[in-house]
């Protein structure tokens, strides 16, 4: 069951917080909490590891939740719920734990690296609105076998370097606009990734991470996925 340890922390909550979005009445998930209720975000971002199903109270909350894929901020209550995860369409369970939350807080929580060492990286998102004309953007390296990579225009300029795998940025302000990117080897001119067309519009919080391995064929390809996170 080694490699389905990423689960402990990711989708229980996804569990808990999903559990709790259902009996919330807000309309705006990224609205400011309140009540002592927290915002989670769960993403997939293991390339080869499977869909899992999520439970709480012995009821299916979410199904077949797979990479690249997210949930959106949902609301949990502070506290400690009991959650349960299991192979997407089976009754295998792979994990059941009681899981602590804190209120007043969002997170981003990513199941990261290969099927044979998966695990979590937790982030605490910070959704202050943009100034006037801006967008928020946050880099993370989330691709298991690639090397340290520079983030950067058509003509080099460095805008985000030296990033190795599970190395993350702040969420940094750029002009709003569309953006031609490149990914580079740390410190050298060698294009391992072309990202063109990046839209970022005025006042939008958004998270681009790269997934996927080098060398990989298919949906496990190395890309970059993009999350508006408000």
């Amino acid at each position: 069951m080694k490699k389905y340890t990423f689960v402990l922390f990711l989708f229980g909550l996804a569990i808990s917080l999903v559990a709790a979005g259902c009996s919330s009445n807000s309309s705006d998930p990224t609205s400011p909490t309140t009540g002592g209720q927290a915002r989670v975000m769960a993403i997939h971002a293991s390339p080869n590891a499977p869909g899992v199903d999520l439970y709480v109270d012995g009821s299916k909350v979410d199904s077949n939740l797979t990479f690249p894929n997210n949930t959106p901020y949902l609301s949990v209550n502070s506290g400690t719920r009991a959650i349960a995860v299991k192979v997407a369409g089976t009754s295998t369970t792979v994990l059941s734990a009681n899981l602590p939350i804190a209120g007043n807080t969002y997170y981003s929580v990513f199941a990261i690296d290969s099927v044979a060492d998966l695990h979590a990286l937790v982030l605490i998102d910070t959704l202050t609105a943009p100034a006037a004309g801006k967008a928020h953007l946050r880099f993370i390296h989330l691709s298991p076998n690639a090397p340290a990579v520079d983030i950067t225009d058509t003509t080099g300029a460095v805008i985000i370097a030296n990033k190795s795998f599970m190395d993350y940025t702040s969420f940094i302000p750029l002009d709003a606009g569309t953006y031609n990117l490149q990914v580079r080897i740390a410190g050298t001119s060698t294009i391992v990734l072309r990202l063109s067309g990046i839209m970022l519009t005025e006042g939008k919080i958004y998270t681009v991470f790269a997934k996927g391995f080098v060398g990989g064929a298919g949906g496990q390809a190395l890309g970059a996925q993009i999350i508006v996170n408000k």
